[in-house]
Parts: structure tokens; C-alpha cells; sequence
């Protein structure tokens, strides 16, 4: 008697041990899996966030919120124009010129953008002295010239 319950004993730890050797990998697999896969909902926002990025890009000029905005609808003329008119206010006329060229692309009736992207380019050019003389209007050439000179400064007489 004692023979068959050693055995049924052994039979016993090899069930166990083969249980666990089989198991193991198993829940350490599914545990991989499932670390991997999104959660429900995770890969949008939702659409009150969306309206609140796309409200604050087109009313405030927030380049933030213009960037979360077109990161939900990357092809919405509306948003990249706005998106060069906030870059514009933050003094990144480079970038509003490649966004308002993309909104021109997306959709080549949009009212304004050409004016947009002159003034976008001519400050990307010339900086903000070349922007001040289009504004004033005035011929470079009819400002007289300041004179320069290391001679000694003539005596004024009274």
C-alpha cells in the first residue's frame, strides 16, 4: 500500500509541475498581448476636446491648440490658415508660409490665403525693415542719406 500511494504522490507533483510549465508561458503571453492593445477610445478624443483645439486655434491664435487641432483633421484648409495666422502672431513666418501653401493646395479657392502667404513671404524676405517701408510706401532713395565721417566735427557759431 504504501508503494501505490508514493506513486500516486509523484503522479500527483508531475500533474502540478506540468500544469504550471504549460500556464506560465501561457499568462505570460497573454499579459504581452494585452499590454500591446489600445485602450477602448484611446486613439481619439473626444469631440468636445476636438471643437474646444479647433474654437481656441481659429479665436485666439493658439499654436498649441492649432497643432492638436490638425493632429485630429490634418486636412482641414480652415484650420491650416489659421494654424499660419497664429505662427504669423508668434513671429514663424517661415512655417505659416509652409502651412498656408498646404491650405492653398488643399483647397486653391480659399478667399485670402494668397494675400496671406504674400505677406508671410515678404517678412520671411526682407524682415521686418523691408515690411515697414512697403507700409510706409516711401522710396528708399528719397530718404536723405546720413553722412559719415571721422573728420573732426566743424565749430557752430552762435
Amino acid at each position: 500500500m504504501t508503494l501505490h500511494t508514493s506513486r500516486g504522490r509523484d503522479r500527483c507533483k508531475m500533474t502540478v509541475v506540468t500544469s504550471w510549465v504549460v500556464a506560465l508561458p501561457l499568462l505570460l503571453l497573454s499579459t504581452a498581448t494585452w499590454s500591446q492593445q489600445p485602450a477602448a477610445g484611446a486613439g481619439r478624443p473626444a469631440p468636445a476636446v476636438v471643437k474646444r483645439d479647433s474654437v481656441r486655434c481659429s479665436t485666439r491664435a493658439d499654436v498649441d491648440a492649432c497643432y492638436d487641432a490638425i493632429r485630429w483633421s490634418p486636412d482641414d484648409p480652415k484650420l491650416l490658415v489659421a494654424l499660419g495666422d497664429a505662427l504669423m502672431r508668434a513671429q514663424r513666418p517661415a512655417d505659416a508660409v509652409r502651412n498656408y501653401r498646404r491650405a492653398a493646395a488643399l483647397e486653391p479657392g480659399t478667399r485670402g490665403i494668397s494675400a496671406k502667404l504674400n505677406a508671410a513671404e515678404a517678412k520671411l524676405a526682407g524682415g521686418p525693415a523691408s515690411a515697414k517701408r512697403a507700409v510706409d510706401r516711401t522710396p528708399a532713395s528719397s530718404v536723405p542719406a546720413k553722412r559719415y565721417s571721422n573728420a573732426a566735427p566743424e565749430p557752430e557759431s552762435h
